[in-house]
């Protein structure tokens, strides 16, 4: 079976993991804050290929998350996953980064917390101030709320938090835990999205040949981009 390429950069996190189903061949990602999408996707993608023996007109697809997240990082890893499908003539794969991390929470939970009982998984991606995107799903990985950008307070969740254990996870899900005091709001400290949760989401999507256009699809932004002005341009200097 061929091989799909798997690109996640819509955080921090620049990621990209090669393999089909649930066989992992291979993965390279940096997690540092400031890290260099452009560079690195494009390093990490090759060094996979190279390592297996294998040219981008080998692989059966390219897989990327489409969002929500960073703007700049998710722009980044469209490009790059359309430049290489163009240059192949391979299909393109969008997944949820929401949906990628919720299927990381349930690979998490079968090895770290096997007994755990939950309700709802929510992902969450920071959006900056008190603002995240998230996605209430259930413990098999399928949706039960649409994506949104959500405003967090000290009421945020509060009726579902009444009568359903949620755990929460992701760069967003902090800001929630200083401020949900609930005894059935639980947390993942320690949780970092990657391509390798993209792997079975991409691999069933190719199967049923559900594909995007190479030429028009564009990412999940959710807000428009705001550009920032350097402080000394603000105050008139070079």
């Amino acid at each position: 079976m061929k091989p799909i390429l798997c690109i996640e950069s819509g955080t921090n996190t620049c990621s990209v993991a090669l393999g089909f189903g649930q066989e992992l061949l291979g993965i390279r990602e940096n997690h540092e804050p400031n890290n260099n999408h452009a560079k690195n996707l494009t390093v990490f993608s090759q060094e996979l290929l190279n390592e297996q023996g294998l040219q981008a007109s080998d692989l059966a697809a390219v897989a990327v998350s489409k969002g929500p997240g960073s703007y700049t990082g998710l722009r980044i890893g469209v490009s790059a996953a359309k430049g290489i499908c163009f240059g192949a003539g391979i299909p393109l794969i969008a997944i949820g980064s929401l949906d990628s991390m919720a299927h990381g929470a349930i690979e998490w939970l079968g090895k770290q917390r096997p007994t755990l009982t939950l309700d709802i998984i929510c992902p969450m991606i920071d959006a900056r101030r008190m603002e995240v995107y998230t996605q209430f799903f259930d413990t098999h990985g399928q949706p039960l709320s649409e994506v949104e950008a959500k405003i967090l307070d000290e009421k945020s969740f509060a009726e579902t938090l009444t009568s359903k254990r949620m755990l929460f996870l992701g760069n967003g899900s902090q800001k929630a835990k200083a401020m949900l005091s609930s005894p059935n709001a639980l947390f993942v400290d320690d949780f970092l999205p990657s391509a390798k949760f993209m792997l079975p989401l991409a691999t069933e999507r190719f199967n049923h040949q559900q594909f995007v256009d190479v030429a028009y699809f564009e990412p999940l932004y959710l807000k428009d981009f705001v550009a920032t002005v350097a402080k000394n341009k603000v105050l008139g200097g070079n």
